[in-house]
């Protein structure tokens, strides 16, 4: 990827403007992601990022896991979808919006389900709908891409609102997307293995039909262990890179740096430099999103 492309931006700025993780408290059962370690790097989800509105969803679709998410209920919001990065096997797929039946009631239907336009009162305390969406300002932001999964169930899957942010269009369709497609670009030159991706948000004190919470930014990360060195690109951005996206209309005060004056762009950045974003928040003393580091496995034995 060109250094070019990078939009820089005042870190310093960045980590006053970013809202902790935390949120009420809610008396709800929480799972953990033992039935879809497998789209974390060594099998180990991200350490530091808990709360007790933090509900883990091994993401279902046809009887099989597709994705793995951590959703704020509280917030009606994912905090982060996990998943194994591959290239599409076709087009963009006609848009058949999901839900989460257990985020409902425990006892319903482990795989998503289809939304229709008129849920009922469990789904809509539980989670968002197509209503929040109806009418607002903002766009249904994945984190995880459908455009970076290979079969048309696992694109399909994607399609659910546990994976799902309010993003403004010229995030979503502009700088965002651009980051989605050079870093599919990256694994198709240099990665040779496995690329796990985590990407998520960091919430602002905005909402959506007074419901769902709006991300002031979003960040993403991959991993890539066994990759392609002779090439010079490869040698820069793996294996490991990391990058923040603003969901900022207005470009942030303090910013000196950045050039585009609606706020929206993307920094890309070391995983270290992202962790320690993250770290700088009340109650999330340590950070990890890849177990060790995401080394070669030749350096963890």
């Amino acid at each position: 990827m060109s250094q070019r492309k990078m939009l820089q931006f005042s870190t310093g700025a960045l980590l006053l403007l970013l809202p902790w993780f935390g949120g009420l408290v809610l008396g709800e059962v929480v799972n953990d992601f033992s039935n879809c370690k497998q789209f974390f790097y060594m099998d180990t989800p991200p350490t530091g990022i808990t709360g007790n509105d933090y509900q883990p969803i091994c993401q279902r679709y046809n009887n099989k896991y597709r994705f793995a998410t951590l959703y704020d209920r509280a917030r009606r919001s994912a905090l982060y979808s996990a998943y194994i990065l591959s290239s599409p096997d076709g087009g963009r797929d006609d848009e058949t919006w999901m839900y989460e039946p257990q985020l409902a009631n425990i006892k319903g239907n482990p795989s998503m389900q289809e939304l229709n336009l008129n849920p009922d009162n469990n789904v809509k305390t539980s989670q968002a709908v197509l209503e929040d969406y109806r009418g607002s300002l903002y766009t249904r932001g994945h984190l995880t891409p459908s455009m970076h999964q290979h079969s048309l169930d696992d694109r399909k899957a994607t399609y659910t609102l546990t994976n799902i942010v309010p993003q403004w269009e010229g995030s979503n369709s502009g700088p965002w997307r651009e980051l989605e497609e050079e870093v599919l670009s990256e694994f198709n030159k240099c990665c040779k293995g496995q690329m796990y991706v985590i990407t998520g948000v960091l919430p602002g004190n905005k909402w959506m039909n007074s419901r769902v919470s709006v991300p002031d930014y979003l960040w993403s990360a991959y991993c890539c262990p066994d990759h392609t060195q002779n090439l010079p690109e490869c040698q820069s951005f793996f294996p490991t890179y990391a990058a923040v996206g603003s969901n900022l209309k207005v470009k942030p005060a303090g910013d000196t740096v950045g050039v585009r004056i609606d706020g929206f762009h993307v920094t890309r950045m070391s995983l270290n430099s992202l962790e320690r974003i993250l770290k700088d928040r009340p109650g999330m003393p340590i950070v990890s999103l890849f177990d060790g580091q995401c080394k070669e496995m030749d350096d963890k034995l």
